[in-house]
């Protein structure tokens, strides 16, 4: 495996800004070329980047036969679109190395969790905004994601909102542009295909935040697959012992399939 630190830092970013890639190494033994790379942004309510859902769970990814990249973008006092345009300069990246690194530039895949899950879906609805490819210098195409993957994802700034993600997302602009950035509303046929996740009992980011998202896609008719598991609370990760707490928290053996659904959902268009 080859691992790379990748600076992606804007002129608002944070120091410990970066992006950091894990590449499977090609064999001639192993008859693929190309492979698909799933970027990982993990949650903390854009205030911090959480270790639970960041190299654990891109270690799940490589044992799938993908590259992966773990985004640590940058949270409060940060505010937006800081964090966005970290994330296309990372996809940017990906693509200007994809011949060295063995990637499939058709098959760049966004995942999040929490508020992670936030930055990933509002990547895959802003990415052909204009000010996303004046910022970065790069052609609005480059900047495209091929596939959603989304956790437990804060999605709504409305009735089920978790409001503190929001606040340090947006700072001062908080009443200004919480409505723009209300991701249920900013569906339409530019989002790719999309596999959602969440469970009944999350009481810090209400489950509503993926059903109102995946009603949207749904009536765009993006192609969507939609779980949702009863039982387990906010920010389960892998939902197993690697990323649980001592006193067995953040443990959930039904939702602990997650990764298995989501390989099962790649096969189906990665080949």
């Amino acid at each position: 495996m080859r691992y790379e630190s990748i600076d992606i830092k804007n002129k608002d970013s944070m120091d410990y800004a970066a992006l950091y890639v894990y590449l499977l190494d090609e064999s001639p033994e192993i008859p693929i070329p190309t492979r698909p790379m799933v970027v990982i942004c993990p949650g903390g309510g854009y205030e911090f980047v959480s270790d639970r859902e960041a190299e654990i769970v891109a270690m799940q990814y490589l044992s799938m036969g993908y590259h992966a990249a773990v985004l640590r973008y940058s949270g409060a006092p940060a505010v937006y679109p800081t964090a966005l345009l970290e994330l296309g300069k990372a996809v940017s990246v990906i693509r200007a190395n994809a011949k060295e690194w063995h990637v499939d530039t058709d098959k760049v895949v966004v995942s999040g969790f929490s508020a992670g899950g936030h930055l990933a879906a509002n990547y895959g609805m802003f990415w052909n905004r204009d000010f996303l490819a004046e910022a970065l210098k790069e052609e609005s195409e480059r900047l495209r994601p091929n596939a959603l993957i989304l956790c437990y994802p804060v999605i709504s700034s409305g009735k089920f909102a978790h409001d503190g993600s929001f606040r340090n997302l947006l700072g001062a602009d908080y009443e200004a542009k919480k409505k723009e950035l209300s991701l249920e509303f900013c569906v339409g046929e530019q989002v790719p295909r999309t596999f959602v996740w969440h469970t009944c009992e999350d009481d810090c980011v209400p489950v509503q935040n993926s059903l109102l998202l995946v009603n949207a896609l749904v009536e765009h008719h993006i192609p969507t697959e939609f779980h949702l598991f009863e039982r387990g609370g906010h920010g389960l990760s892998l939902a197993n012992r690697l990323t649980g707490s001592a006193d067995g928290g953040w443990t959930e053996n039904a939702v602990a399939v997650w990764p298995q659904l989501v390989h099962a959902w790649m096969e189906n268009w990665v080949l």
